[in-house]
C-alpha cells in the first residue's frame, strides 16, 4: 500500500465557529485569525494506492461554485486538486474509487464539476464514488442548520450517473477493502466515515471532521457545526483513546500545517499531541 497526501487548497472559515465554546482568548492563543476572526484551513485529501486500485479520500471544494459563495469561504493557495494529482503523474481517469467520509462541501465539491457545456459531469469518470445510505438521506433532506453545508450539485450527479455505491452502514466497523477499515460517527453529522488504514508506517486513520486539526485534541474544542456535540465529545474520546492504545497517526484533512501526529498522556493524564509530521 502507497499513501500520498493531495492538497486540494486553502480556504477560510470563522474561528468561533471552528472552536464551540472555547473561548477565543484561548484558541487565539495556538492559531491566528484575521480581522474578521477568519483562520485558514486546508482540504487535505489523501491517495491510496493498493494493488489496481486508486483510492481517492475526499474531494476538497472544486471551483463550480459561483463568486458570492466563494466570497464566504475565500478559497486560496497554489494548490488545487488536480494540480495536486498531476504533480503526482495521476491523470483523473486511473481514479478507480473516490471515498467520501460525507458530503458536506469542502469534501465532496471536487467530485463534480460544469463542463463547457454548462453539465455535470463526475470529476474522475472511472471511479466508484461511496458513500452510506444514512449520510445520503441527510443530505438529500437537510436539517436547517446542515442546509448550506449540503449542495446537491455536488453529489446528485453521481447518483445520476450511476457511479454511487453505497457502504454498509449497519455494521460498525466495516472493513471495506484489504487494509481498509470503515467506522461511523455521529456528532458532526449523520453516518460520517473514518477511514482506518493498515500500513507499512503502521495505522493511519483519517479524521475527517471528527478531529479537523491538531488544534481539536483536546475533548472541548468541538466545533459548532456538529448536530450532535456530545455524541463527538463521546467519539473523539474513543478516537484519541485508541490512537494512544493502538499507536494510531491521526490524518488531519483541515489542519494548514500540520498533516499528522501522535499521542501520549502528559503528567496530568491528559491525552496530548506527542508528535507532529508530514506523511
Amino acid at each position: 500500500m502507497k499513501i500520498s497526501v493531495v492538497h486540494a487548497g486553502l480556504f477560510k472559515l470563522d474561528g468561533g465557529a471552528m472552536f464551540g465554546v472555547v473561548p477565543k482568548k484561548m484558541w487565539g492563543k495556538i492559531i491566528e485569525s484575521d480581522e474578521n476572526n477568519m483562520v485558514t484551513w486546508a482540504t487535505r485529501s489523501i491517495l491510496i494506492e493498493q494493488g489496481d486500485r486508486k483510492i481517492l479520500v475526499d474531494t476538497g471544494i472544486g471551483n463550480k461554485q459561483d463568486d458570492k459563495f466563494r466570497s464566504h469561504f475565500e478559497p486560496h493557495g497554489d494548490m488545487d486538486l488536480m494540480g495536486s494529482l498531476m504533480e503526482q503523474n495521476i491523470n483523473p481517469e486511473e481514479i478507480t474509487d473516490v471515498f467520501l467520509t460525507h458530503l458536506h462541501f469542502d469534501h465532496v465539491g471536487g467530485a463534480v464539476y460544469i463542463d463547457k457545456d454548462g453539465k455535470f459531469k463526475n470529476t474522475f469518470p472511472n471511479a466508484t464514488y461511496w458513500s452510506n445510505k444514512k449520510q445520503w438521506n441527510w443530505a438529500m433532506e437537510p436539517n436547517m442548520r446542515e442546509k448550506a453545508s449540503f449542495l446537491k450539485e455536488n453529489f446528485v450527479p453521481l447518483q445520476d450517473s450511476g457511479r454511487l455505491k453505497f457502504i454498509d452502514v449497519q455494521r460498525d466497523p466495516v472493513k471495506w477493502m484489504d487494509n481498509l477499515d470503515v467506522h461511523f460517527t455521529y456528532g458532526h453529522t449523520e453516518a460520517m466515515m473514518i477511514l482506518h488504514a493498515q500500513t507499512e508506517r503502521g495505522p493511519l486513520v483519517f479524521c475527517a471532521d471528527l478531529m479537523p486539526s491538531v488544534h481539536h485534541i483536546g475533548l472541548p474544542y468541538v466545533m459548532s457545526y456538529d448536530i450532535r456535540p456530545l455524541n463527538s465529545l463521546e467519539e473523539k474520546e474513543a478516537l484519541t483513546t485508541g490512537a494512544l492504545e493502538g499507536n494510531w497517526n491521526l490524518f488531519m484533512e483541515h489542519d494548514a500545517n500540520n498533516e499528522v501526529c501522535t499521542v501520549k498522556k502528559n503528567e496530568r493524564g491528559r491525552i496530548v499531541i506527542d508528535k507532529i509530521f508530514n506523511w
